[in-house]
């Protein structure tokens, strides 16, 4: 076994972006390669080859020559008279600069690289005097493989040889040989990568589960408040969350949040949130319910202290209903307004200030009281919700949807079933996906 990390001849690494750019090869199958008089160019520390290796590359009749790696300059003229390079890194007393030098070198004489047990730390940038925009970075790892595998990967490094000499010679392992070992080696990896999809896909789908758990698993329906609800999380899991809490005989609280991003790290965000977020304090056998304000003002004490990583943040609109008088209080934190719909009005945005959640830890958040009525309806939604919605004209006014405006007009069950429906027929476009929750209210009756 031979431990290796293998440079195909035409793959560059460009430290820009760290992503590998492909060059041009020619098919196996329509091989006319022309190499030097030495099949295997072997550098080394040393002078000498390892025993197992002479006698290997004697068996595949290969020839080959031993050249110290600081003697390298004697054939940097001659390198079209060479196949392919194989650099002994074990106990290398070469620096790293060098070798990339050397790495360089052959990469623009279109010649495959493969390193002997000799992983290099990362990065390492070139230091060639040759004006270049690539430069390498060695592999961390090695992998052990097998004579065959070093067999297959010099036949096809030679196969893939373009060089000046006008000899012509056959690939030193027979076509279906070569093809056979590849194909196997891609379809097991090739395996390998579906089951791990599959794995990380079913624990979405249980962390979604999860999630959902943390929704209120039922609405306070009365006769006089009918509540309704959307939730689309973008993928398995959403960075939106709401909650429907009665506070006390007189309150409910309830609200919708929504992490910037979706996904599994916003998802995990949102959990936070709901431990968060407090609504009232009690003290032995008193208690006091919180403002809105004082909800939203925690809530982004609690997160900034958390100093989270990734600079996340989040924005929410918390409502508190005095379910006695109709009377609604509502803070928001960087949060789309709540809408009011009031018989055959257009939908009514009830403004209020408050930034993002989590940036600032003195922020001041300020609160908002709005006189309900029978027969209103309000909505919370988050921004992924907003191109159903209406969109921002010219002159920054928010504009609704003529089909949003007729569907809100109806009941509200009825009326999130249709935006239901609304969201099915309308395409947008894959970057503008995003997680969609509404929360709806109707006032059918007042309290005696």
């Amino acid at each position: 076994m031979f431990g290796i990390t293998h440079y195909a001849a035409t793959v560059l690494y460009d430290t820009t972006d760290g992503q590998a750019t492909m060059g041009t090869t020619e098919s196996l199958n329509d091989i006319q390669i022309r190499i030097g008089s030495t099949d295997v160019l072997y550098l080394t520390s040393g002078n000498s080859i390892p025993l197992e290796l002479k006698r290997f590359f004697k068996q595949k009749k290969l020839s080959f020559r031993v050249l110290s790696t600081d003697k390298f300059s004697e054939v940097r003229d001659s390198l079209d008279q060479i196949g392919t390079v194989v650099i002994d890194t074990r106990d290398s007393e070469s620096s790293e600069q060098q070798l990339v030098r050397i790495i360089e070198c052959l990469e623009m004489e279109h010649i495959g690289v493969i390193l002997l047990t000799g992983p290099m730390k990362i990065p390492v940038r070139s230091f060639s005097l040759t004006p270049t925009k690539t430069s390498f970075c060695m592999s961390s790892t090695i992998d052990g493989i097998s004579t065959e595998e070093l067999w297959a990967r010099i036949s096809i490094n030679l196969a893939c040889r373009k060089g000046a000499s006008s000899a012509s010679v056959k690939p030193v392992l027979p076509l279906r040989q070569v093809h056979t070992i590849f194909k196997n080696k891609l379809a097991e990896q090739l395996n390998m990568t579906k089951a791990l999809a599959e794995s990380l896909t079913e624990q979405l789908r249980l962390a979604g589960l999860v999630q959902q758990d943390f929704l209120p698993a039922r609405l306070p329906n009365t006769d006089q408040l009918q509540w309704a609800t959307v939730f689309k999380p973008a993928e398995w899991v959403s960075g939106d969350i709401y909650d429907v809490v009665r506070v006390d005989e007189q309150h409910i609280g309830f609200y919708v949040a929504d992490v910037v991003g979706h996904g599994m790290p916003a998802a995990l965000l949102t959990i936070f949130l709901k431990q968060a977020l407090v609504m009232r304090e009690t003290s032995g056998s008193n208690y006091r319910v919180f403002s809105p304000a004082e909800v939203i003002k925690n809530l982004n004490l609690r997160m900034t202290a958390q100093k989270l990583s990734g600079y996340q943040f989040a924005t929410a609109c918390y409502c508190l209903l005095n379910t006695k008088t109709l009377q609604l209080t509502f803070a928001r934190a960087g949060h789309p307004y709540p809408l009011l719909i009031r018989g055959d009005e257009p939908p009514k945005q009830l403004q209020g200030r408050g930034s993002l959640l989590g940036i600032f830890e003195q922020a001041e958040y300020f609160q908002e009281t709005v006189q309900l009525q029978p027969g209103d309806k309000l909505l919370l939604y988050s921004d992924g919700a907003e191109p159903f919605i209406g969109c921002f004209d010219e002159q920054s006014s928010f504009i609704f949807n003529e089909d949003f405006c007729q569907s809100v007009q109806q009941p509200i069950v009825e009326a999130m079933d249709l935006f239901n429906l609304l969201m099915k027929k309308r395409q947008i476009e894959y970057s503008e996906i995003d997680d969609i929750t509404l929360l709806g209210l109707e006032i059918l009756t007042i309290y005696d």
